[in-house]
C-alpha cells in the first residue's frame, strides 16, 4: 500500500488516504505500507501532525519493528517538513544496521 497523510489535497491515484496522525499510524501498524507520503499540518490539534508519524516511524524503525519504506514529504510548511525528514532519516539509519 501506498500512504498519503493529509487533510486538503486531493489524493493521487493508486494511493490510500489518511487524515490523521492516528489513521496514519493505524495503517502502518497494520501492515503492508511500502511507501509513505506525509504533510505535516493536518487541521485541528486532535489530527496531529505528519511529524508525530515520523517520530512513530523512526521508533519503529529503531526497535525493528517496522520494515523499511519508501518516504516522500509534500508539506508546504518548510520547519515541518525539516522535522520529518530527520526523523525519517534517523529511521533510514536504523533500517541500515
Amino acid at each position: 500500500m501506498r500512504l498519503y497523510l493529509d487533510d486538503e489535497r486531493p489524493t493521487p491515484a493508486g494511493w490510500t488516504r489518511a487524515y490523521t496522525s492516528a489513521e496514519a499510524i493505524a495503517l502502518l501498524a497494520a501492515g503492508g505500507v511500502v511507501e509513505i507520503s506525509l504533510d505535516h499540518d493536518l487541521g485541528p490539534p486532535e489530527a496531529g501532525t505528519g511529524y508525530d508519524v515520523a517520530c512513530w516511524i523512526e521508533e519503529k524503525a529503531a526497535f525493528g519493528e517496522l520494515k523499511p519504506l519508501r518516504w516522500g514529504v509534500h508539506s508546504a510548511n518548510p520547519v515541518g517538513r525539516e522535522r520529518m525528514e530527520a526523523a525519517l532519516r534517523g529511521a533510514e539509519r536504523w533500517w541500515s544496521r
